[in-house]
């Protein structure tokens, strides 16, 4: 009986650990994989928040830039549609996680930030 309830409890936590999703106040953060399958969703918008020495370097495809050290980040921001669904990355998913607790406080509704960033996206993690 003991070996059944600790590989139940084994299954649980590895079931929960492998999850590409991770629910935040707000928002979502997805790994590759996830953020892959939702880019290819219709009506999403993809966004960078890095600088533009950052984006420099290399994009996802299909994404625009709203730099979040920028000073007119808030304004812009406030210029965006609150009904769309909104995918955010940045280098390593930190600034776009901080966009979404932004965005979500805000009321967006629908925000997803990729886990990693763009180093994960790239594979340079």
């Amino acid at each position: 009986m003991k070996q059944v309830f600790f590989f139940a409890i084994a299954f649980v936590f590895a079931a929960f650990s492998c999850t590409s999703q991770t629910s935040h106040d707000g928002y979502t953060d997805l790994d590759v994989a996830a953020f892959k399958a939702k880019i290819a969703e219709p009506g999403i918008v993809l966004l960078d928040m890095r600088t533009p020495e950052e984006t420099a370097q290399g994009m996802i495809e299909g994404a625009g830039q709203l730099d979040y050290e920028a000073p007119s980040f808030e304004a812009e921001v406030a210029k965006l549609d609150k009904s769309k669904t909104y995918l955010l990355y940045c280098r390593s998913g930190r600034r776009s996680g901080e966009a979404c607790t932004y965005m979500a406080k805000q009321g967006f509704k629908n925000l997803y930030n990729l886990k990693g960033g763009y180093l994960a996206w790239t594979g340079k993690n």
